[in-house]
């Protein structure tokens, strides 16, 4: 009988913590550090079933799969600290960055890891009856062992090859057009409402099939999460830039998203709020 593995995952947001909680059924013990963390991430450790640990080095000793799921910026010194400590086990790099930083993890990772994964979650968190897919790319035995861990959960996890930066390619590619498509709506939206126009331009784009322009309760949602989507959008640049394609769009995308920085988590913002710091100076 295969023994079932312990999984750490580091800073669990919301994502994070539902990704790990599907993963309980399927792990013997599922880990998280609410060292230096606040309360409202403990509260949702708590409810996802995950288990504290007294610290970082014990998660590190204890779990044979570390699951990275934090902001983008952060991805890549808080590899370098599962590094610096040698973890011996399977890391999977699943944040949305590009794949030249995946891959400067994955090198960080060798020598001490037992393998690095590359995934990239695209969709809603798994609560609620909801499905989300967790992208896999990298070496096959790594990527395997992260298929069994979600097997039969809310978390569809598919392959798509045996390269370091698949995954994170695929993710800033999606996800540069959705959320730059969000950001020019809104915009879009406040130009129309400055001029007293904006139900006639909602008649308009109600006329063509899946507009985002007619979603206008989405425009407070964006504001909302602008302080990770801006981080996302430079990380899609750079991996536009890489490849010799026009990163301005995205970069432009990102100054925009910068606008609502105070937004964070601000469920109670209406769309007319949003709009307005939008617009000001």
């Amino acid at each position: 009988m295969t023994l079932k593995p312990t999984v750490g995952i580091l800073h669990p947001g919301s994502m994070g913590a539902a990704v790990a909680a599907c993963a309980r059924a399927n792990a013997a013990r599922v880990l998280w550090c609410p060292a230096g963390r606040s309360a409202a991430t403990a509260a949702r450790a708590e409810r996802a079933g995950l288990e504290p640990v007294a610290g970082l080095d014990e998660l590190l000793e204890q779990a044979h799969i570390v699951l990275s799921l934090c902001p983008p910026a952060a991805a890549e010194d808080m590899a370098r600290v599962v590094a610096e400590r040698r973890y011996a086990g399977v890391y999977v790099e699943a944040n949305a960055i590009n794949p030249e930083r995946t891959q400067r993890i994955a090198a960080l990772m060798d020598g001490c890891a037992r393998a690095v994964a590359d995934g990239a979650v695209i969709g809603s968190p798994p609560v609620g009856g909801k499905r989300t897919r967790l992208y896999l790319s990298g070496p096959a035995d790594a990527v395997s062992l992260v298929e069994d861990l979600f097997a039969g959960s809310p978390v569809e996890t598919p392959v798509l090859g045996n390269d370091i930066g698949q995954a994170s390619a695929l993710k800033l590619a999606y996800s540069s057009y959705q959320k730059a498509s969000r950001v020019l709506a809104a915009v879009a939206f406040g130009a129309a409402r400055a001029h007293g126009v904006e139900e006639a331009l909602l008649d308009v784009a109600g006329k063509r099939q899946g507009s985002y322009l007619v979603e206008t309760g989405y425009i407070a949602k964006t504001a909302a999460r602008a302080w990770r989507w801006g981080p996302e959008m430079e990380e899609a640049a750079d991996m536009l830039s890489a490849a010799g394609l026009p990163d301005e769009l995205l970069r432009a995308a990102a100054q925009i998203l910068a606008r609502w920085e105070g937004s964070k988590g601000l469920a109670e913002l209406t769309p007319d709020e949003a709009l307005d710091r939008l617009a000001r100076p």
